[in-house]
């Protein structure tokens, strides 16, 4: 007798499920009780002749996931998206399958989480306007999760589609928000600046950027790609999620270190603030890189799953010691 398929959590459940609040908490969560994301596996890029295929592996002492996504650029230009994929979590001891999850959703989910973790310690604690660079769903999705953990008196909306930007404008606007459509210039007054872009070049001067303020940036994950100027880079503190990821992967940053304008010793670790090992600099601005790491899907799909099971949200995601972990231990 064959066994029974895996359950299916589509993207409304996901949702349904786990909000925006309770992914931050639970990134906050598995970082203080131990987990190093410096242990994660590497994740394979590959490309394609339409895009890009990530393979992002993981484990965790309770389960063992997957996430298949790929990247088509010209996908929005056909109404279809550009981020797809499916996760596939498994138990960590029999790596029996125990469900498959909406990878986008996931996604959409998991991104603004992890931003929104590092930028409940990174962020003024007034956040009087939030400048978002981007239109899509995870402009959508980091207001929704900055918003769980700061009160924000104003979004200012800075994208190239105008019709994109009244729609996202009206959505916020209708959640008791207010909002308007700017340009680059308005970061100049911003606390907090989100860029969930699609951006190979920097989106506003760096030097108009508040030294009290947080900037993040989702958008690139390729060597010569960015959305941050070189001159905000060589004012910050930079907090990534993992120092040798980051300078793989994060052309916001790889770019300005090459230039000579930045440091790669001077790389904080989101766990190092999280954990407050390292203390954050609110005497310039502070800057979250992230490149997007596979831990951070598991951590979430764990939620969705164990939620949706009736479960207690408890205990940690932190791996046992395994043979990569062992260095660490000694």
């Amino acid at each position: 007798m064959s066994a029974s398929a895996p359950p299916w959590i589509s993207s409304d459940e996901v949702f349904a499920r786990v909000d925006y609040g309770a992914a931050v908490r639970a990134i906050q969560r598995d970082l203080l009780a131990g987990l190093d994301p410096a242990a994660d596996f590497d994740r394979g890029i590959l490309d394609l002749k339409n895009g890009q295929l990530l393979l992002m592996p993981t484990e965790s002492f309770e389960f063992v996931g997957v996430k298949i996504a790929s990247v088509a650029p010209n996908n929005p230009a056909i109404g279809r998206q550009r981020i797809q994929g499916i996760y596939v979590l498994m138990d960590a001891e029999t790596l029996s399958p125990v469900a498959l999850l909406d990878g986008s959703a996931l996604t959409t989910l998991r991104t603004p989480a992890v931003s929104a973790a590092a930028a409940d310690l990174l962020a003024p604690a007034v956040i009087e306007n939030l400048v978002v660079f981007g239109s899509g769903p995870q402009a959508w999705g980091h207001i929704q999760a900055l918003r769980s953990i700061r009160s924000i008196g104003k979004v200012t909306i800075v994208a190239r589609n105008q019709e994109r930007s009244d729609q996202l404008k009206a959505r916020i606007e209708a959640t008791s928000l207010a909002a308007c459509v700017g340009t680059a210039d308005d970061v100049r007054d911003a606390q907090m600046i989100v860029c969930a872009t699609t951006a190979r070049e920097p989106l506003f001067d760096g030097l108009l950027v508040p030294d009290d303020s947080c900037t993040i940036a989702v958008g690139s994950h390729e060597p010569d790609a960015r959305e941050l100027p070189s001159a905000l880079v060589a004012r910050g503190q930079i907090v990534v999620e993992d120092a040798a990821v980051a300078l793989r992967e994060a052309g916001d940053l790889i770019i300005p270190i090459g230039e000579g304008l930045a440091s790669a010793d001077s790389l904080v670790s989101m766990r190092q603030i999280i954990v407050r090992e390292t203390e954050v600099d609110r005497t310039r601005p502070r800057i979250f890189k992230s490149s997007g790491m596979s831990w951070e899907d598991l951590t979430i799909a764990a939620e969705v799953y164990k939620t949706g099971r009736g479960k207690k949200r408890c205990g940690s995601l932190s791996r046992e010691p395994g043979p990569r972990d062992k260095a660490d231990l000694n």
